[in-house]
């Protein structure tokens, strides 16, 4: 039986002329997160399952793949249920293990401690355009800053990378958690009944408002409180200033929801006074965002022409507690690594700046120290900034050019045996 050449369904091969973007995208945000004082680390691929399943991660925690026990422990004839068989899983973000890290290590690091990320990560889901089930993720974090200039730093130096890297005309789409559960609490909804009032809200710019008054509705939650709360939210859309609505709409009773809008607009002020790229900060009352472990200001990257968001993130005061007991001030932001290379390869772009690709075509026949001499010409140009290829000619030299040139060398050097000789 013949072995597979494709890759695994969700996997995929990359070519060379992809991955010299995918390089150059991720040096640039590295260089660009590290002027704003984040520091590099790394975590294993797989994780504990219980770590991956603690009801943090919304819906990813159902696309995990989940890896068995090993040898001796692994007792598949006697199991009656799954976790008796499986003991890990390969990460489905870079969050969780992040707050494990994090907890692990805290003797050793700074306070406030600002971390950077990228890897792979992996969720069982269904492929489509610009979403594979291996994907890479670049993720910046702040811990122990209760403040909003954790958001105000996460959210200038996102922006400024993807300006850098080229975007222009963006939005920041911002919110808070606080503020969704005060509007659902002031239209008279129960504080268990949040999560499906929010999942059914995260689609209003999908089914509209009649469609999420339908879901609502359906779902079984009272009528007059179903239009209290999107009242709320139809005012909020022909508000000239939603902040400030939200604030005069809101019940004195609801301190947490107040206190969210005035640090939403010092996120909004500090962002938009200070930013270097060409983008938008747009408070969005409906932006939901699935993980249900932020906890306060949350957001959201819009890129033009991509029907999805391109990153996004927030709060998460509570997480590290899960792990140590105590809880510990938490902010990251992540971006859409993939859509953003998928909007990249698609428009043509080129890496600026790239040093000059130049191949070195040796006939065959040509060996000793006439080949000797070929690579210490090729050597010289490499010490002076050159990217240099040797390899032998090809009986077809017009289509073995030709597939250089699609990989990006401009200047060929030819040595002839014969000429080599003189």
């Amino acid at each position: 039986m013949a072995l597979s050449k494709k890759p695994v369904t969700g996997m995929r091969d990359i070519l060379p002329e992809e991955m010299q973007i995918r390089d150059y995208v991720i040096g640039v945000i590295k260089d660009t997160y590290g002027k704003y004082g984040f520091t590099s680390i790394e975590t294993p691929c797989v994780e504990n399952i219980a770590n991956l399943t603690n009801k943090q991660g919304g819906d990813n925690e159902k696309l995990i793949f989940k890896i068995l026990k090993r040898g001796e422990k692994l007792k598949i004839a006697e199991a009656v249920a799954e976790e008796e068989v499986v003991d890990g899983g390969l990460r489905y973000d870079l969050t969780v293990p992040l707050v494990r890290y994090y907890s692990n290590n805290v003797a050793q690091l700074p306070a406030p401690f600002k971390a950077l990320q990228t890897g792979s990560v992996w969720r069982a889901d269904r492929p489509q355009r610009g979403r594979f089930r291996q994907f890479t993720q670049c993720d910046i974090d702040i811990f122990g800053e209760a403040s909003n200039l954790a958001e105000i730093e996460l959210i200038l130096a996102t922006t400024t990378t993807l300006g850098k890297i080229g975007f222009k005309d963006f939005e920041i789409r911002i919110n808070d958690r606080q503020l969704l559960k005060a509007m659902a609490a002031d239209s008279g909804f129960k504080e268990e009944e949040y999560d499906s009032v929010f999942i059914t809200l995260d689609k209003m710019d999908k089914i509209g408002m009649d469609g999420v008054r339908a879901e609502l509705l359906e779902n079984g939650f009272a009528s007059d409180t179903v239009e209290r709360y999107l009242e709320l939210y139809a005012g909020l859309e022909q508000a000239q200033d939603g902040l400030q609505y939200a604030a005069e709409k809101l019940g004195e009773s609801q301190v947490q929801g107040i206190s969210a809008v005035e640090g939403l607009r010092e996120i909004i002020d500090s962002v938009e006074a200070a930013k270097t790229a060409d983008f938008r900060m747009v408070f969005d009352p409906t932006l939901v965002r699935g993980m249900s472990y932020y906890t306060g200001p949350i957001f959201e990257i819009a890129i033009p022409g991509l029907g999805a968001s391109c990153g996004g993130g927030g709060r998460y005061d509570k997480m590290v507690g899960k792990f140590t007991g105590r809880d510990v001030p938490a902010c990251g932001f992540s971006i859409g690594f993939e859509r953003i290379i998928l909007l990249l390869t698609e428009s043509g772009f080129q890496v600026p700046n790239a040093p000059k690709k130049t191949a070195y075509l040796v006939e065959k026949g040509v060996e000793g120290q006439a080949m000797a001499d070929v690579i210490a010409k090729a050597q010289k140009a490499r010490e002076e900034g050159g990217q240099v290829l040797v390899v032998r000619m090809n009986k077809n030299k017009k289509f073995q050019k030709e597939q250089l040139e699609a990989e990006g060398y401009r200047e060929f050097v030819e040595f002839y045996r014969e000429a080599l000789k003189n």
